[in-house]
């Protein structure tokens, strides 16, 4: 409960005056029955009109009173827990941001979406819930019994019959479908996985002629789902069907009892009319608490989820960290190993050794899935290493603050994000108070001012959700832009020149090493030609280095970088390298 109690304070007056005015419209409901009871024993059996106009203003006026506090009750009870659920969203929000990757990678995308929506709507409506009827139903309950024992004592005795069974059917149906709950609300993970990749992907799915079996694949995780969600809540709804049955059987006893006494004089038709309403009220009450109890137990299970988030603790943090200004580009590899799977026998980077100088230039080139993304993911702490360490300006990473590392380095990555808004608005993400002029520097050096000034708005123009409406090229320059205008030490460049032709590329390499000489630039590329002019080139194969130096160099002592560049050129002929 404590990831709920500061947002309850914050908004303590809602959760007081929520319950409060609840109690207050259910100390009506049970004055109102005894009201109408004198009415017709008295005023109707005596042709009292005086006493009935009387009786039934008072009734008028409890009864605007009761609106007016049931209304006011709702409002504050959905307020209140609209807000702490509000806060606690956020809470998890803050919290996934500073999951590491493979934190990320353990809940999935689709499960983390799922907990921040809808496991903690579970919780809002169940806050709502209690606010509401929590307070009340024990005040109509008990208000409710007094009231029949004040009227008959000798028929109120029936209501503790019901009340055990009432209460052992809620028990069986909350036990049998709290398991059920949690289910259920991790194929809502699977559901949200999968419409995200759908949607996502929909241009590769068009182009390949594959709604045929998107909709199949839809079909199966949704009709999962739905059988999931209909045997977690056919044990919900027999709740209805148990509290009717437990009315009707008292109802009928009552007025079985009752009935005799009425023919022989000791009760009122009124007395009658006013117990059967109680009645109403102890199992209404008593129904209103069964079911505050079964979305309690549908919260719960969003509850453990939403915990699972919040209890992370993250695998990269800034524990030990210091306070250092980095003031170099310097990075070194010593000894690093590294396992995506803690367990696999072969890792994806095996015993990694290299030191890059400040201002240097260097690309790093392999086969695919070489460890090439994995290798440079590691200079700012998207991963540690399992084994050996990685330095920044000689300094340990794990042992400088994620905010001063990261701010430090610039990750252009091979897949280009950008988010919805104008161009101008995208490129400031790299510094949220670079001026116009910064923008135009960084674009030029990135070879995106001209396409961007062909735009009819410029640097207004607006970006589609992922930078749908740019070519892939104009997106990864875009996103070079951004990174440039953050100033770093380090740039790292995750074959992010692929969607743009030689020329672009060449130009873009220029920029860069003509107007950001001081820059230490990491480049990973597919294409030799991105690379071939870089101080020195690192060559990884199957997560080792197998080779490092200039093109020249490894023409001659690298069989495997040799490899790479024959099959990037039309002579084949080894004697023309």
């Amino acid at each position: 409960m404590k990831k709920y109690k500061e947002h309850v304070k914050k908004n303590i007056v809602c959760f007081i005056l929520g319950p409060l005015f609840m109690i207050l419209e259910a100390s009506g409901e049970f004055i109102l029955p005894f009201i109408n009871a004198n009415i017709i024993n008295k005023g109707a059996a005596n042709r009292d009109i005086p006493f009935i106009i009387q009786n039934g203003v008072i009734m008028l006026v409890i009864a605007i009173g009761m609106l007016a506090t049931g209304v006011l009750g709702a409002f504050f009870a959905i307020r209140g827990a609209a807000r702490a659920a509000a806060g606690v969203r956020r809470d998890v929000f803050a919290k996934i941001q500073t999951l590491s990757f493979s934190d990320i990678d353990r809940f999935s995308t689709g499960s983390l979406i799922t907990r921040v929506t809808n496991d903690i709507t579970q919780i809002q409506t169940f806050m709502q819930s209690l606010l509401r009827g929590f307070f009340r139903s024990p005040v109509m309950l008990i208000g409710a019994l007094i009231m029949s024992f004040a009227l008959s004592p000798d028929i109120a005795w029936v209501i503790f019959i019901v009340m055990p069974v009432l209460a052992l059917a809620t028990f069986l149906i909350i036990k049998t479908a709290s398991p059920r709950y949690t289910v259920m609300q991790e194929h809502i993970d699977s559901l949200n996985t999968g419409v995200g990749e759908s949607v996502t992907g929909i241009k590769v799915i068009k182009s390949f002629v594959r709604e045929d079996f998107e909709r199949k694949k839809f079909s199966k995780i949704n009709n999962a789902l739905m059988e999931k969600s209909i045997r977690a809540l056919k044990v919900m709804i027999l709740m209805q069907p148990v509290s009717a049955l437990a009315v009707n059987v008292t109802t009928l006893a009552v007025v079985w009892t009752a009935g005799r006494q009425i023919m022989i004089g000791s009760m009122e038709v009124g007395t009658l009319t006013a117990f059967i309403t109680y009645l109403s009220q102890v199992l209404t009450a008593l129904n209103f608490l069964a079911n505050i109890f079964l979305q309690g137990t549908r919260a719960a299970a969003s509850d453990k989820r939403i915990s699972e988030v919040l209890n992370t603790v993250p695998d990269i943090t800034d524990e030990n960290a210091k306070d250092y200004k980095i003031k170099s580009g310097s990075v070194e590899f010593k000894n690093v190993t590294f396992r995506y799977f803690k367990d696999a026998k072969k890792p994806v980077l095996d015993n990694i050794s290299f030191k890059i100088n400040s201002g240097e230039t260097v690309g790093i080139i392999g086969s695919t899935g070489s460890g090439k993304t994995t290798l440079v993911s590691m200079i700012p702490r998207l991963y540690d290493a399992d084994e050996g360490e990685v330095f920044v300006d000689g300094e340990n990473v794990k042992g400088l603050l994620l905010s001063e590392l990261r701010e430090c380095v610039s990750v252009v990555l091979q897949k280009n994000t950008l988010f919805s808004g104008t161009i101008a608005e995208n490129l400031r993400w790299g510094n949220e108070d670079a001026a116009d002029g910064e923008l135009e520097k960084v674009c030029r050096i990135a070879c995106a001012h001209d396409f961007i000034t062909s735009f009819p708005n410029g640097y207004n123009s607006e970006i589609g959700q992922g930078g749908t409406n740019l070519s892939g090229g104009q997106r990864q320059r875009l996103c070079i832009a951004r990174a440039l205008l953050k100033s770093p030490k380090i740039m790292i460049f995750d074959d992010s020149t692929s969607a743009v032709d030689t020329a672009t590329d060449a130009e873009i390499r220029r920029g860069l090493g003509e107007k950001l000489p001081d820059i230490t630039k990491i480049i990973i590329a597919q294409r030799i030609s991105s690379v071939i002019d870089a101080d020195r080139i690192i060559v990884l194969d199957d997560g080792k280095i197998t080779g490092i130096g200039t093109h020249a160099e490894l023409l001659k002592s690298c069989e495997a970088y040799r490899e790479i560049y024959l099959s990037q050129t039309d002579d084949n002929d080894e004697e023309a390298v």
